[in-house]
């Protein structure tokens, strides 16, 4: 199946956040004061304050004419009825009138197109409300051949009813299958494990999965009953935001808790970071030292399907406020939550995960010596993202921890380092400029560019560095933000090697909040609270001119990963911000003692040969081919052989990266006593040393260390 993003939420957010604020006083002509106090007043005044701050802030705003009412239409309609479940084509029709007015009711502060379309959708989420439970009220003929197209984008809106419910008949029959098949695997493992249970007849399952979907539906329906206009209102005026922009956005009061949830990513109980996309229920990121990490089944681009609490019947959360499914999977410490997740291949499975609390000193920056069949000694630093202490609190900073890292690794008598940023998506800027300083003797690291100044070029101010020998950067396509700017600046000095997947996540913007409270003057201010707006302001660009924006840190050696054939990134957004160049700051290259190219061509062929890499390929190539197979076929015997065929894929790719024999992975002589201190710390450590035994990509980084001492 295929999930495509557009929430205004953000996984992947710089911790640099500027305040400002703009006073506004709202023009009496927009907000007669027979209206102050209502509704329709309190719109009027939002709207206008949107656009200003909006206007006069951002980095690269946009004209407000017809090509912007398109493009805020085609974002709207997309979120009105995602799924295309619950409005007919000649509601499109009707509110594609609109398409080229939306410019004209911003300027306006006019919302008729908006009342139209919510008045639209709650009339048609009651017609729908008839449809499943009619459908639900009698068995599904699963001999019939037919199937199902998952994918919205590929599919039309339904011009009659009657053929949106035969929409909705197929869908509430595939959603019994699952079901079904679900149920008759806990059979079949429950038999194995106790030859006395008594098993349920097919026709008891597929009874018993309808009453459950009716359970669900209800579920959805009541919530959907108290979905009101603010909540409308609030899709609609974020469709308007992303055009100029996806990390521009209207922030309601009560949405203040969902953006804090999507920021720290330290979900109380589990350690994930989610975001809502599309009404799926998405992870974005796990947290190091977290539980979810430690158990090691949930991944990022896993969707959540289902959550139950220990032995409890679980619950759909499909369609459901990020904050609701939030309160299903947060716990106490030691409590048992189940998970119904699917994979981007589409395999569904279950996992269980026992809460418990993050431990931080697994956030932070870690290293361990490295050797193989080479004999070369290598220092390997993990950093899970660029930490800092931004309240002046006496708390650690990523800058300064790799540097006692790197100092421990020279102690050891390494012959080179491999820093490694995959996953880490970003943070202090301050932390990412301090750490390039550690490798290079002075010099520009990252240029920052406002929207009516000269570029700002931030140096490292530092003299001298830390260490000075062979260098290996990982990323992946979850590296981002600081993470782009260390490895692009590592890689235009030409000090040392980027090693990982074809690009990293591409985010090269920054954004600042405004308080619209602070905006408001004495003679509106009964209107508080009106939430916050974020705002791009800012943009990063290399030392060498390039921007990090949407390109982000291509790898000098590629490596294959699962998601190397997929849209990832800034890249998969509406209205992202364009990759563009500036000037050249002025900088002096590494003076390198290997001759790169050999290197690189050196690695690129070990890669070709090596069956582990081919296999990691072969897996990335089955995971496109399948998240593009979205039609599903409905007939039982049908439906089976497919799971049954996706079944075995994934079995043929389960352990395939066994431990490598000819890998030494050693804990540094100076943390041994606080690894041992207690028993935690140790089973964590060991854990990780396990991890690091089965990580080809960090063997090969060492093998490429090798070639650098070589001067290849």
């Amino acid at each position: 199946m295929k999930f495509k993003g557009f929430q205004f939420l953000v996984s992947t957010v710089l911790a640099l956040v500027f305040c400002s604020y703009i006073l506004y006083e709202a023009p009496s002509s927009v907000v007669p004061d027979s209206a102050a106090g209502s509704d329709l007043a309190k719109d009027k005044v939002l709207m206008s304050m949107l656009m200003e701050s909006t206007k006069s802030s951002h980095f690269s705003p946009k004209a407000i004419n017809d090509e912007f009412s398109k493009g805020a239409f085609m974002l709207y309609m997309e979120r009105l009825d995602f799924s295309k479940r619950f409005i007919l084509a000649q509601d499109v029709e009707a509110l594609r009138a609109y398409e080229t007015k939306i410019d004209d009711q911003i300027n306006n502060a006019d919302f008729t197109f908006f009342e139209l379309s919510f008045k639209i959708l709650q009339n048609r989420l009651k017609e729908a409300q008839g449809y499943y439970r009619e459908l639900l009220a009698e068995p599904f003929d699963f001999n019939v051949v037919e199937e199902i197209e998952l994918d919205e984008e590929k599919r039309e809106y339904a011009r009659t009813r009657e053929e949106l419910k035969d929409y909705w008949r197929k869908l509430l029959k595939y959603q019994t299958l699952v079901r079904i098949t679900e149920a008759q695997e806990k059979q079949e493992k429950a038999k194995a494990e106790n030859d006395t249970v008594t098993l349920k007849s097919f026709e008891q399952l597929e009874e018993k999965a309808r009453k459950n979907l009716l359970k669900t539906n209800d579920r959805y329906f009541e919530r959907m009953e108290k979905w009101e206009r603010e909540d409308q209102k609030e899709v609609y005026l974020n469709a308007i935001m992303n055009v100029f922009g996806p990390h521009t956005g209207y922030f309601p009061p009560k949405d203040k808790e969902n953006f804090d949830i999507s920021m720290s990513g330290q979900l109380e109980g589990i350690g994930a970071q989610l975001q809502e996309k599309d009404g799926f229920i998405k992870v974005t990121k796990i947290i190091p030292g977290s539980p979810s990490y430690r158990q090691g089944e949930l991944e990022e681009e896993d969707v959540i399907l289902k959550v139950a609490q220990a032995k409890e019947e679980a619950v759909d959360i499909t369609d459901m406020r990020l904050d609701e499914a939030v309160k299903l999977i947060r716990g106490k410490k030691g409590t048992e939550v189940r998970l119904t997740i699917q994979k981007i291949t589409g395999v569904i499975k279950d996992i269980t995960i026992i809460r418990d609390v993050v431990i931080l000193e697994e956030t932070y920056a870690k290293s361990a010596i490295i050797e193989n069949e080479t004999g070369v000694r290598v220092g390997y630093i993990n950093l899970p993202k660029f930490y800092a202490d931004f309240n002046g609190t006496g708390g650690r900073a990523a800058g300064d921890d790799v540097k006692k890292e790197l100092l421990k690794l020279k102690d050891e008598g390494v012959q080179g380092v491999v820093l490694d940023l995959r996953g880490n998506g970003g943070g202090s800027l301050r932390d990412a400029i301090e750490m390039t300083g550690h490798f290079i003797d002075g010099g520009p690291v990252v240029q920052v560019k406002s929207r009516y100044s000269m570029p700002d070029v931030m140096n490292d101010r530092k003299n001298g560095l830390v260490y000075d020998g062979p260098l290996v950067v990982m990323l992946n396509h979850f590296s981002a933000s600081a993470s782009e700017i260390l490895a692009a600046a590592i890689q235009d000095y030409d000090r040392g090697v980027i090693m990982g997947a074809s690009g990293s996540f591409g985010k090269g913007t920054v954004q600042r909040f405004v308080d619209l409270d602070r905006m408001l003057t004495s003679s509106n201010a009964q209107y508080r609270p009106m939430g916050s707006v974020k705002v791009t302001t800012q943009k990063f660009y290399r030392i060498n001119g390039g921007a990090t924006q949407l390109k982000g840190v291509e790898s000098d050696i590629m490596l294959p990963d699962r998601y190397n054939h997929l849209e990832m990134g800034e890249r998969e957004q509406e209205f992202v911000m364009e990759w563009d160049e500036i000037a050249p700051a002025e900088y002096d290259l590494w003076k390198t003692p290997y001759n790169e190219k050999q290197v690189i061509a050196a690695s690129n062929k070990r890669i070709a040969e090596n069956g582990v890499m081919s296999l990691i390929e072969e897996n990335s190539m089955r995971v496109k081919k399948q998240s593009e197979d979205t039609k599903v076929p409905l007939s039982y015997a049908a439906f089976m052989d497919r799971k049954k065929s996706l079944d075995e894929e994934a079995e043929k790719f389960e352990g395939m990266t066994p431990e490598i024999e000819a890998l030494s992975v050693q804990n540094v002589k100076f943390d041994l006593p606080a690894i041992h201190s207690d028993s935690v710390k140790t089973d964590l450590n060991e854990k990780w040393l396990k991890r690091l035994k089965k990580d080809y990509y960090l063997n090969e980084a060492v093998n490429v260390i090798s070639d650098m001492n070589k001067g290849v």
